[in-house]
């Protein structure tokens, strides 16, 4: 890669992890990038770093628009090792004068990486640096997704560096949105939202709101990971709003496991009855055949999330309970659901697929059904009437 000039004098720098496959339990198939910007001015600043191991890309990219040793300040938006993983080797190169940071920051910089003798210098929300004809401004954005996150805003440029915030996880040799094809962007940026913000959807909505009382003037919005958004960029804007108040549409996820294909089988009563409530936005989600952030981005706008077990040792087969422990942390709202499963002697399945869905605040469907072994057709009826009761609750009929 090279570095990327992305406004007059200001450059992406930051390093394209194309092997990426992992993050903490997100499922990134396509890799990602970690985004840092460099700033040429008076003051030549250098915002967050890359992951350790990428040190040389990085330092690649920074030769191509500066000698390191010029960098006057660096700026650490957020410490996540994604983006501070080579801080130390970095400030041993450049020896910046300042480091700015949240005041959080400089705390769990100093945790992270014991050094006291860092020029660390911390900033709140509305402090202000000049570079000389440009200025950065300072707004914390506490537990968006860790407690020392911020952002930069340059107003001179509209252009925001905006974190972890408004990003994707996507390796790609393109660098702005406008580049790539928009419906494969959203879906990136979705999956994003759902696995890493969604839980802090209350906290969006603030910042959004304070981000409009501000009246910042935005048209490049620079996230530390993914595609920049050059064009446009009230489209993510506008999506981060609507996913953060958690709308939903008339969508509905059949989430299960099977062993002997029985629960499947009712899995597919529940969708036959979905469908003759005119509910055509349907996903069958095998637990075991769907990685748990493939499926938190089709929960993210779904209205229905229906749940099917069989019982397994008096509980829940593994990969389901390991989708719904993963679920519940992310706290999805605004949905309706319900509990379907087979069972041999026990039976209990259903009960604790309806404990997740009460923890997660979930608007119950009925009790939810249960089958002793195999299904037939008369004990699918069940099944099909669930669906139609979940398709009428979907559609407001409820």
């Amino acid at each position: 890669m090279t570095a990327t000039e992305i406004k007059p004098d200001i450059f992406w720098v930051g390093a394209v992890d194309w092997n990426n496959r992992d993050f903490h339990g997100y499922s990134t198939k396509k890799g990602t990038t970690y985004n840092a910007y460099l700033i040429k001015d008076e003051k030549t600043v250098l915002f967050d770093t890359v992951r350790s191991g990428f040190l040389r890309e990085m330092l690649h990219n920074l030769r191509q628009v500066t000698d390191p040793s010029k960098i006057d300040y660096l700026v650490v938006n957020h410490v996540e090792l994604d983006h501070s993983g080579c801080l130390p080797e970095i400030i041993d190169l450049v020896k910046p004068e300042k480091i700015f940071c949240s005041p959080m920051g400089q705390k769990v910089i100093l945790e992270h990486f014991h050094r006291p003798d860092w020029p660390l210098t911390p900033v709140k929300s509305g402090d202000v640096i000049k570079l000389g004809k440009r200025t950065v401004h300072f707004l914390e954005t506490k537990m968006l997704h860790w407690p020392d996150s911020m952002f930069s805003y340059i107003p001179e440029e509209k252009l925001l560096i905006s974190s972890d915030a408004f990003g994707q996880h996507w390796a790609t040799s393109e660098r702005f949105n406008d580049q790539v094809d928009e419906a494969e962007l959203m879906a990136h940026a979705g999956k994003y939202y759902a696995n890493i913000l969604l839980i802090f959807s209350h906290l969006v909505q603030k910042l959004l709101a304070e981000v409009g009382e501000m009246g910042l003037a935005i048209d490049m919005i620079a996230p530390d990971h993914g595609l920049i958004w050059r064009q446009q960029p009230e489209k993510i804007l506008a999506a981060y709003d609507r996913w953060s108040k958690q709308e939903t549409r008339n969508k509905a996820l059949i989430i299960y496991d099977s062993m002997w294909h029985s629960t499947e089988k009712m899995a597919r009563a529940v969708e036959s009855g979905l469908l003759a409530e005119g509910i055509t936005e349907i996903k069958l989600l095998h637990a075991r055949k769907n990685h748990r952030s493939d499926i938190m981005e089709e929960v993210l706008e779904a209205r229905a999330i229906l749940l099917g077990s069989p019982t397994l040792n008096n509980n829940i087969m593994p990969a389901m309970a390991d989708v719904l422990t993963y679920m519940k942390g992310l706290r999805p709202k605004g949905k309706v659901g319900a509990a379907f499963g087979s069972f041999g002697w026990s039976g209990e399945a259903v009960k604790h697929l309806t404990g997740f869905l009460t923890e997660m605040g979930i608007e119950l469907i009925g009790e939810g059904v249960k089958i002793k072994n195999v299904p037939t057709h008369e004990t699918l009826k069940d099944c099909v009437e669930l669906g139609r009761a979940a398709g009428r609750a979907i559609r407001g009929q409820g």
